[in-house]
């Protein structure tokens, strides 16, 4: 009876968690819009991940957290690959092409890519129907920002669908290391992994018209340093293990609607109202992924 107490308690954490890494994960395609507005893609994802792995690095100190051992080290690696390096240069890349909503349009196919390397790397073994819910939602997110009617860019199109791969894996992987790990652990060991090639170039991509940099460019720069590349993935990474990579995994599909909002408040990209019946129908699908995860 204790034992399962536990795991209810843990599936319950997991969703919560998870819950607050998309709800921060969502400001991060309008934010690089803002950032890739006034300063190149390779200097805004070098920036972000110096800011974030000098963070890092300064938390692993205070806590005096123990090194992880050889055979972590090469998860991490995929980690910092697919989250820190793969994912934020790739979209801050096809920002250049697309709008941040249109950008938005792949984060559906997200969870799916999850919940794939899920089970290819993690072991897991969801229910048939699950991946039935999970096709569907995907679906849902991908065929309402399509109807938007935003051009498209077939060289930003095919640099967000590597990016949302890549992410995929890191996610993926980064959950189960997280068992062990832990999840805040996770985030800045990748970080750390790839800071002493991110701060040389910060020096060597630093732009020459820094003076021209809106606050906007700042802001968008600070957010996807500080909530996207590490306070984000402490939630989401923790939520992962507590929940099930494939169950918690699912939540990302709310992350485009999020995100579509905000591009809409912030920099004034359309939105249609399609978007409320579309995320009830994407709920009823995140709740049926629960259901049938196991």
């Amino acid at each position: 009876m204790m034992t399962n107490t536990i795991s209810k308690d843990q599936t319950v954490n997991g969703w919560i968690n998870g819950f607050i890494g998309v709800l921060l994960f969502s400001g991060s395609m309008p934010a690089t819009k803002l950032a890739v507005n006034d300063m190149s893609p390779i200097f805004v994802t070098i920036a972000r991940a110096a800011i974030a792995g000098l963070l890092a690095l300064i938390v692993l100190l205070i806590y005096k957290e123990k090194r992880p051992t050889k055979n972590q080290l090469f998860p991490l690696a995929l980690v910092s690959i697919g989250c820190v390096i793969g994912f934020p240069l790739l979209s801050a890349l096809a920002l250049q092409y697309v709008t941040s909503a249109h950008s938005i349009v792949f984060l559906g196919m997200l969870p799916l890519m999850t919940a794939i390397f899920g089970v290819i790397r993690g072991g897991e073994r969801p229910h048939p129907v699950f991946w039935l819910f999970s096709i569907i939602g995907s679906l849902l997110v991908i065929g309402f920002a399509v109807s938007q009617g935003i051009s498209a860019s077939p060289i930003g199109d095919i640099l967000m669908l590597a990016a949302v791969v890549l992410c995929g894996l890191g996610y993926a992987e980064g959950a189960k290391l997280s068992k062990t790990l832990g999840g805040w652990q996770v985030i800045s060991w990748a970080l750390i992994l790839a800071l002493p090639l991110m701060v040389p170039l910060f020096f060597i991509y630093f732009p020459n018209n820094i003076e021209t940099v809106t606050t906007g460019g700042w802001l968008g720069l600070a957010y996807i340093a500080l909530f996207s590349m590490f306070i984000g993935f402490i939630f989401w990474y923790k939520g992962l293990a507590q929940g099930g990579i494939t169950t918690v995994g699912q939540l990302q599909l709310l992350q485009p609607f999020f995100g579509l909002a905000l591009a809409a408040y912030f920099l004034h990209e359309p939105v249609s109202m399609g978007m409320l019946g579309v995320t009830i129908g994407v709920i009823v699908c995140v709740a049926g992924t629960k259901k049938f995860a196991k």
